[in-house]
């Protein structure tokens, strides 16, 4: 099947800072902020600004910060959008957290603006910007798909006059690399464009497309996002554990053009050799398996065939707070067990189809049985009887000690402490895609 090809932007259309072997400081960062937006025309418009939700590393109050600080005074009215995608709203205590302010008071450190979740679950939230024809989508899909879909996206978006998205970019599962036009589509878009963006990266399945830059799901998003009919902006950047490495801003393309190409450089890690265990420990930003199933997605492609994949959660209880009712009722399995009996499944979101695919990883599924790849066992809080309902293995946590994993790569374990945002590779990936 023929690849996407993009031709490659040059990456010096989005200025920028940092670079794989520095960090940056605070006072650099705030300063590169309110250079390039001081020179932007932004002066008595609207701005509605886009960051992540908690389940990304992001130094948000630093970027929110310096980008309220550039903005406060100049811009007719500021919103902060909280993109969400799919995943439970931001209460109080967790935006105060999220974005570096006391509970309660969030009019005193941003004074003049506004925080809204993307409230995904309400339909008077959006607003459509028009229609995909199924032939364009066809074809940026490469033929997996054939079907029209509405675009629909925030209503506040379309009420302002510019959009600046802020947030990181990462190695991801369903697009190949986050960020940029990504936080507009799936981050704050209506069901069609969301379903159908994730069941398309499940169609190639997550080891085929992640760390791959152009995609035919991010063609999807580039296309969807070139309807929306106001100005985008926005502060790509690229975090290599608690340090920043890099920032961009530009359009939207030319940001994640920038960082995507330096995530590519800090953010996958090459192993010579799979292994037959790996213990992949969720950081406690994962709160779900929902967002903890990133902990199966970043260590699939460097599992031997037949090994195991250890998600190691204690503090994981939930498998979904908002989709866990549809996930317990069609369980874990590989993308053919959907393809290959789909009348089971025509009321179920594809995008809760993808979920369970990404999680369970590639397989087959031939005369009504299914043959996983690899076995992908829970060390969580959810209890042995759920997950085995859900096609899921089962560790009690606590029989675990995550020090005798340490230093035995030797012995073909692995060991993760902090997994989800890393991707691990082999050096001679049987399932890397062509980036051209």
């Amino acid at each position: 099947m023929a690849q996407t090809t993009i031709p490659e932007r040059p990456a010096d259309l989005a200025a920028q800072v940092g670079g794989p072997a520095e960090v940056l400081s605070d006072d650099q960062v705030r300063a590169f902020v309110l250079e390039q937006l001081a020179g932007a025309d932004l002066d008595g418009r609207s701005v509605c600004v886009l960051v992540p939700d908690g389940t990304r590393s992001c130094p948000t109050p630093l970027l929110l910060g310096a980008v309220h600080e550039a903005l406060h005074g100049r811009v007719s009215r500021l919103t902060v959008l909280v993109a969400l995608g799919t995943h439970a709203r931001m209460g109080e205590t967790e935006l105060s957290r999220h974005l570096g302010y006391p509970a309660g008071a969030f009019a005193e450190r941003y004074p003049g603006a506004t925080v809204l979740n993307h409230e995904w679950w309400d339909p008077h939230t959006f607003a459509s910007v028009g229609t995909i024809g199924a032939d364009r989508i066809a074809e940026l899909s490469e033929g997996r798909l054939h079907r029209s879909v509405e675009v629909r996206l925030n209503r506040a978006v379309v009420e302002h006059d510019v959009t600046l998205v802020v947030g990181p970019v990462f190695p991801h599962e369903v697009v190949g690399f986050s960020g940029g036009n990504k936080y507009l589509f799936p981050g704050i878009s209506g069901q069609e464009v969301l379903d159908m963006f994730h069941w398309l990266g499940a169609l190639i399945t997550n080891p085929s497309i992640i760390g791959a830059k152009y995609t035919p799901v991010r063609a999807v998003v580039d296309k969807s996002a070139s309807l929306v009919p106001v100005e985008r902006k926005c502060v790509s950047l690229v975090v290599e554990g608690q340090n920043l490495a890099g920032l961009f801003i530009g359009t939207p393309e030319e940001a994640w053009e920038a960082a995507s190409t330096l995530s590519d450089q800090v953010h996958i890690v090459y192993k010579d050799r799979a292994y037959k265990s790996v213990l992949s420990c969720a950081p406690a930003m994962y709160d779900e398996l929902w967002v903890g199933g990133k902990c199966a997605y970043k260590l699939e492609p460097v599992v031997a065939d037949g090994g195991e994949l250890i998600i190691y959660a204690p503090h994981i209880s939930e498998i979904s707070v908002v989709h866990g009712a549809l996930i317990r009722e069609i369980g874990y399995h590989v993308r053919d067990y959907f393809l290959k009996q789909p009348e089971r499944f025509t009321r179920i979101p594809r995008g809760v189809l993808a979920h369970s695919t990404h999680v369970k990883g590639v397989g087959t599924f031939e005369g009504g049985r299914e043959a996983p790849r690899i076995t992908v066992t829970l060390a969580t809080g959810i209890p042995e009887a759920e997950c085995r309902a859900v096609n899921l293995g089962y560790r009690d946590h606590r029989t675990i000690d995550a020090a005798q994993w340490q230093g035995r790569e030797d012995e073909g374990l692995l060991y993760v402490p902090k997994a989800g945002e890393t991707l691990y590779r082999l050096k001679n990936d049987p399932f890397k895609r062509s980036t051209t």
